[in-house]
């Protein structure tokens, strides 16, 4: 592992230098691609230095345990640096782990009401608040992509993009059954309706990540409504593409414009298929390690939301808090943070058996 990190400060230098490199700086598309490989090794580099710089201090703590008159203090710096050096090792072992290659893209969030009927549909609207919320204290960016109300106000499904830094780093966990129990408003007898809502978070694929043949296509363009007349648009803007090689269907009716429906479409197409191939190719690989944290299947159970308790269960991971207001305005970081820490402890066990 000391010589891999060797090796990595050493290409980190080069790239530092390729970066100051006129050709290069007149080359945008290239000078971006350093910057982000400058970028995702700056922490390693960092963290490499401080373990060099915690082992060249021990062994200076070492040498002046001789002298009788700097003893002590050379026992103090040496338990510092040894636990320094421990430290910094600790975090190498974590910032060395695989990355997820999808981890820096936008993503692309599909919401769904599943089992309780309308009252699912209400509570994909409360999902739905949540995500924009928390994207918002972020400082990422949304756009509707597909809507489909229902008479109440609620959605059977609803889809949009997040674009910001980490999106799917810190919402790929988010891709399940959220389930729900509460008194609907419209239950006179005050009792607790169990529902649910699938959601699905995909990263967004680039135009580089997945090749779609215009030929597998089937473009279908017919009138966009709403629910009890709204919205209706006169003229045939809402898009359907069906690909034909996988029989994925991606409809799409938020904009008033056919052209600009069709590139969000293709958007949520190309997310899709690149997602289904990412899925196959690991399913494949043999003695795969399940997550911690789950597999992301929409079929699985992963929290519930307890409204008569205030309370919100993250089963993957056992966690429980007792704050269902202010998770539901977006403050998702506590949940999204041990989920994090929990798959990376399970990706270094694995490492280490």
């Amino acid at each position: 592992m000391r010589e891999k990190l060797e090796q990595v400060q050493g290409h980190f230098e080069q790239v530092q230098q390729q970066l100051c490199d006129p050709e290069i700086l007149a080359d945008l598309k290239q000078y971006r691609t350093l910057m982000q490989e400058a970028k995702r090794l700056a922490p390693v580099v960092e963290e490499f230095l401080r373990y060099k710089a915690a082992l060249r201090q021990q062994e200076e703590a070492q040498a002046l345990l001789g002298d009788p008159e700097l003893r002590e203090m050379a026992e103090e710096e040496l338990t510092t640096a040894k636990a320094e050096a421990e430290d910094a090792w600790q975090k190498l072992k974590v910032l060395l782990l695989p990355r997820d290659p999808n981890d820096d893209k936008n993503v692309i969030v599909e919401i769904r009401g599943g089992a309780g009927g309308e009252e699912a549909a209400l509570f994909a609207g409360v999902l739905l608040r949540m995500y924009g919320m928390y994207a918002e204290n972020r400082g990422w960016k949304t756009e509707v992509i597909n809507v489909n109300e229902t008479e109440l106000g609620g959605y059977k499904e609803v889809s949009f993009g997040i674009e910001g830094d980490g999106a799917y780093s810190r919402l790929k966990f988010e891709s399940g059954v959220h389930r729900v129990q509460r008194v609907p408003e419209t239950e006179s007898q005050g009792r607790i309706h169990t529902s649910t809502v699938t959601v699905a978070v995909l990263p967004e694929a680039e135009d580089v990540d997945i090749e779609i043949n215009p030929t597998d296509l089937q473009i279908d363009t017919f009138r966009s409504s709403g629910a009890g007349g709204q919205h209706i648009n006169k003229t045939e803007s809402a898009i359907r593409i069906t690909h034909l090689p996988t029989g994925t269907v991606v409809e799409c009716q938020d904009e008033r414009s056919q052209h600009k429906n069709k590139d969000k479409a293709m958007k949520v197409l190309r997310s899709r298929i690149l997602l289904a191939e990412q899925e196959k190719q690991a399913a494949s690989i043999a003695g795969e390690r399940r997550a911690q944290v789950g597999t992301g299947d929409r079929s699985e159970r992963i929290r519930t939301y307890n409204y008569p308790q205030s309370r919100v269960s993250d089963h993957r991971i056992g966690l429980t808090l007792y704050k269902i207001e202010a998770i539901l305005n977006g403050d998702l970081d506590e949940i999204i943070d041990a989920l994090i820490t929990a798959d990376t402890a399970e990706k270094l066990r694995g490492r280490e058996e």
